[in-house]
């Protein structure tokens, strides 16, 4: 088989989405993806910690303070060095340009967690989305793994899933659900689809 194909996991907070990851390639279910860094905007992301314990390098580019071509100059920096060829925002909470993203048209995937075109877009992160979706009543929302682009949750849609809502949910209750049952899976296998891709494009 051809190396697997270096992948830099992005990460702002506590790095649950991360550990899916770790653990699916402790698991043996990354076979064309090999997680090779892991860099944070801050440095206080817990998700550093997982990453040590995992053995995997990490490091910090701040975000905060620094203009938004300073930032992307660093980081596209960091990853050039690190021969890193696929992208994953896992929590990512920084917003990068048009001209960063298009470097890395379809080799940037994101977990969103609701069913896109539904809540998504700027504005809609973390525990806002349920909110959003409890507030609305649906009776079905979820996750979604996408491509990267310049547009908020906008890029090709690579992989859903759906979780229902349930009485009684509250956005922490439902948030943990749809982190459970939908996203720490399809973020894993979107992973190694995009990067099987890949490894057949270099044959």
């Amino acid at each position: 088989m051809l190396n697997p194909v270096k992948t830099a996991v992005l990460v702002s907070g506590g790095g649950t989405n991360l550990q899916a990851l770790i653990d699916a390639a402790a698991a043996g279910s990354l076979k064309s993806a090999a997680l090779s860094l892991v860099v944070a905007d801050k440095e206080t992301a817990y998700a550093l910690e997982r990453a040590k314990r995992a053995g995997i390098p990490a490091t910090v580019v701040v975000r905060k303070g620094a203009t938004q071509e300073a930032f992307e100059e660093k980081l596209s920096a960091l990853l050039e060095e690190n021969g890193i060829e696929l992208i994953v925002f896992a929590g990512f909470m920084c917003i990068l340009s048009g001209a960063f993203t298009e470097k890395y048209e379809n080799r940037i995937i994101n977990v969103h967690p609701s069913l896109i075109p539904s809540f998504c877009g700027k504005g809609f992160y973390g525990l806002k989305v349920h909110e959003a979706a409890l507030s609305y009543g649906v009776k079905v929302t979820g996750a979604t793994v996408h491509f990267v682009n310049e547009i908020p949750d906008g890029g090709k849609i690579i992989m859903q899933s759906a979780v229902e809502v349930e009485e009684g949910d509250t956005p922490e209750i439902l948030q943990r659900r749809v982190m459970e049952r939908a996203e720490w899976k399809i973020l894993p296998a979107s992973l190694e689809k995009v990067a099987a891709d890949l490894l057949r494009k270099r044959q």
